[in-house]
Formats: C-alpha cells, structure tokens, sequence
C-alpha cells in the first residue's frame, strides 16, 4: 500500500527531470521494458485517475507510465502561461521516451489527455505506435482559432472562454473551494436540468448540493483533494489559455493521423462524438459505453476490456 494514497496497487511516486521541468511519474509493470504505455489524465484529474486501469495493463504485460503532467500534483508548475502551450505539453512526453530509452510507444488520454494525445500524434508520429482516447474525439482546427470560435458560439460565460479572458478568476475560486468543486465534479448519473447563468466551473465550485451520484468513495476523493490543494488549479487551467496559440502551432501540420486509433465515448457524455472523426483518424475504431465523461473511473472493468482487445488486436 502507497501510504501517501492509502490505496493498495497504486505505484509510488518518481520525480523525474525531463524538458526543463520535473514531472511525478507513477510506474508498473517495469519489467515489461519494450512495450511501455503512456498513460495522460484531464483537468481537473491527477494521474491517480487511472488506477483502475494500471494494474489490468501491467498484468497484461506492458510498461505502465503515469505522469502527472506540468501544473498537476506534484510535477512542476512553471509561472508563464506559454509554458503550458501543445509544444510543451507534448514535449515532455517525447522527453519522458527519451528518459526511458523507448523509441515510441502507446498513448492512452482522457479528456484534456486525450487532446494531447492527438497532437502528439501530429508534432511527433515518430514517437507513437497507436493511440487510444478517452472522452475527447479529434478535434478539427477549422479556420477560426479555437477561443475565439468558441465565444462566437457559446457566449463569454463558457469556461473555455471565461478562463481566457478573464485570468485568474476561476482559479481563485476553485482554490476557495477545492473540496467541493472536485466533489460536484466528479458525479455520474447527472441528471438533465437547465444551464444555470455564469460559468460552469465557477457554479460547481459554489453548489452546495451535487447532482447524480459519486463516482469516487471518500478515500479516492481525498486524493484529488489533496493534490489540488496543494498544486492549486492554475497550471491545468493555462492549458485552456494556450488553445489560440495551440491553433496557431497547428497550422502547418498534417491534419491527418495515420496511427492505429481507439476512440471510447461515453455516450451520456456532454462532449458530443465526432461523427467526421474517420476522416482525420483513418485507422480508427469506435467504442462507446453507457456512461458520462469520467469514463475509466465510472465503468473501469469495461473500460479495461475494450482497451485490452484493442491491444490484442494490434499485437496479432
């Protein structure tokens, strides 16, 4: 048992300097060196929200990497909003390979994860053998940068936007009220009820009764509490605030990905699917699953076997 979690089979911590910033790095299956699996969590999450899924693919014969990312746990948290840009992010996961002695391996995202993923796919397709994500199909650049799009449809109230424009006001608010928001957050079975005004994170962080039902027990919840009280939110949120300049890096580079790919859905997620995805991700498959967005922690043993056969399949 990891005394700092209190929770059986998850790994202990490594801090390892890679890319000019040092990232917490959770590891199984070491043995297994030669088919390593990167494993990269979302916002507002922590590398712990792949437990479920560490020991089913260490026993299934792969290294298992976990990093928290830059601005999580307790991974560097640089002060200038660039330094959270695609180039960085994607970076230091090329730098972790390198860490490691890997030429390539198996990326697995979920949510803002999964984003990453996708890129690194396109800055760096030398690196990566395949590709499976969670939760957050490809996401199209189109002709408007990304923010700026999103205002235009969505209105200055939509976190995406809000978090751009007005810097460091959901941030401090989040912090005031860290318990809470990551206990509203991480519900399951929401039901439908109409958009409140204001910004979403911000009216989580403030509801005094969650919705649905949880989808971490105490122990597990305490984990993410703990880090982000520590870590505060700011560095996952400037991963928002580098989108404008995420679509510029993107500019010249192929669209198109050409990896063996995994797309799992979840089909009451509020994150549409893609239905253009195969366009852009030719060697896709698709799978979705009767859950919200926090796919691999609400149906773990699901989410572990469409992971694995998808594995199978690539390996024969």
């Amino acid at each position: 048992m990891n005394p700092k979690f209190g929770i059986i089979d998850f790994p202990k911590a490594t801090m390892i300097s890679v890319n000019g910033v040092a990232l917490e790095v959770f590891e199984a299956g070491k043995e297994n060196a030669g088919k390593p699996i990167v494993l990269c969590h979302g916002f507002p999450e922590h590398a712990f929200s792949w437990r479920h899924q560490v020991p089913a693919l260490a026993a299934a014969g792969y290294h298992v990497i976990v990093p928290n990312q830059r601005g999580f746990g307790n991974s560097s948290c640089p002060t200038e909003v660039i330094e959270y840009d695609i180039e960085h992010l994607s970076g230091d996961l090329v730098a972790l390979l390198d860490y490691y002695g890997y030429e390539d391996a198996t990326f697995i995202g979920h949510d803002w994860g999964a984003n990453v993923a996708w890129r690194l796919s396109q800055l760096h397709p030398e690196r990566v053998n395949g590709v499976i994500n969670l939760a957050l199909p490809y996401q199209e650049r189109g002709e408007k940068p990304w923010i700026e799009f999103m205002e235009e449809v969505f209105g200055g109230d939509f976190y995406f936007v809000h978090f751009n424009r007005q810097p460091g006001v959901a941030d401090a608010i989040l912090e005031e009220n860290t318990s809470r928001f990551l206990r509203n957050m991480f519900r399951k079975n929401v039901p439908p009820v109409p958009p409140e005004p204001g910004m979403l994170m911000i009216n989580l962080a403030r509801a005094e009764k969650p919705l649905g039902e949880p989808i971490l027990s105490d122990s597990e919840l305490a984990v993410f509490v703990s880090a982000f009280e520590s870590s505060g939110f700011t560095g996952g949120i400037n991963w928002y605030r580098n989108l404008d300049l995420n679509w510029q890096i993107l500019a010249e580079v192929n669209p198109i990905i050409q990896h063996p790919a995994l797309m799992i859905y979840g089909n009451y997620d509020m994150i549409p699917k893609f239905e253009r995805l195969a366009e852009f991700v030719p060697n896709v498959n698709v799978v979705s699953l009767d859950c919200g967005h926090w796919i691999q922690q609400e149906l773990p043993e699901e989410t572990n076997q469409a992971i694995l056969k998808w594995l199978e399949r690539q390996n024969t």
